[in-house]
């Protein structure tokens, strides 16, 4: 087996058999590409089922000169992943990265936004412009849905069960949730849909996604980032804060007012609560505050 061969079965591995959705197969992928090209540089010409324990190594020794502790522990992660399956397909009778560690790192936790910083970046979308209808709707739909925002560039309109308040979203390797929607959140998805996505050319295949572009098609990841950057920009936001910033603030905010983890995790659509409680930085003040009003001993 050589490393284009070993490459090819295992993408399909993650892809079929693990549901990975595009961007994770990609993220796995890359990794292994970079041990690869490590070997190519160096003229090894080992093959994925006889590298050595040594050569790996060598090449997380050199990776950890270049790249920082976090991306560094991505990686020796991903070629772990990778040299299991061939255990796991009898390709190789061990796997080489088994002691090696990585290193020790910290959960970084994104900034949150409060409630008025959230409500300042509604405000400064221009709905003067057609566009400024639709990016009222994403933001009140990443902060009042907590999407991801691959699962918010797919959202159909197929998937808005307004009647019931609820929607329905397709997260990581394609698992479907049910999630509640608000009226508020209702109302500016209606306004865009009926005012501005009615009289856009919609190009074939895209007829029943919800947000588009002006040119009638999908927006991309990228575009929501922009989007959300600019508006940052236009109030003078000090914070770091990506599309993900407003999923994390809906959890936060829910915890905060006395929701209920494991109902949080299922509108995340987190399938393990350990996930839910890492992803939300909960204060020791609002702890405090659970235990003396719900224990009987308080």
């Amino acid at each position: 087996m050589n490393w284009k061969q070993a490459l090819k079965d295992y993408e399909h591995y993650l892809k079929i058999e693990r549901g990975l959705a595009q961007n994770s197969v990609h993220n796995y992928i890359l990794d292994i590409q970079k041990l690869i090209q490590f070997l190519e540089q160096h003229n090894i010409k080992e093959s994925p089922i006889q590298l050595s324990k040594n050569r790996v190594q060598q090449f997380v020794y050199e990776v950890a000169k270049i790249v920082n502790p976090r991306s560094q522990a991505r990686i020796i992660s991903g070629l772990k992943s990778f040299f299991n399956y061939l255990v796991f397909e009898d390709y190789r009778e061990d796997n080489p990265m088994e002691l090696i560690e990585s290193p020790k790192i910290g959960r970084k936790l994104p900034d949150t936004l409060s409630e008025e910083e959230i409500n300042n970046l509604i405000k400064a979308i221009d709905l003067s412009k057609p566009e400024g209808e639709r990016n009222r709707a994403i933001i009140e739909t990443l902060y009042g849905c907590g999407l991801r925002v691959s699962e918010l560039i797919t959202l159909k309109i197929s998937d808005l069960y307004f009647d019931e308040d609820f929607i329905k979203v397709t997260g990581k390797g394609d698992k479907q949730r049910f999630v509640p929607i608000s009226s508020i959140n209702k109302k500016y998805i209606t306004i865009y849909s009926n005012e501005i996505r009615v009289h856009l050319n919609i190009q074939k295949g895209f007829e029943d996604t919800l947000f588009l572009n002006r040119r009638g098609k999908q927006l991309t990841r990228a575009m929501i980032f922009t989007i959300v950057k600019q508006l940052a920009e236009k109030i003078g936001l000090k914070k770091t804060i990506s599309p993900h910033t407003f999923r994390h603030s809906f959890a936060t905010h829910l915890l905060e007012n006395g929701a209920d983890l494991r109902a949080i995790q299922q509108m995340l659509g987190h399938e393990s609560i350990t996930t839910t409680e890492v992803y939300m930085h909960v204060d020791r003040s609002h702890l405090s505050d659970v235990l003396h009003q719900y224990h009987p001993r308080k």
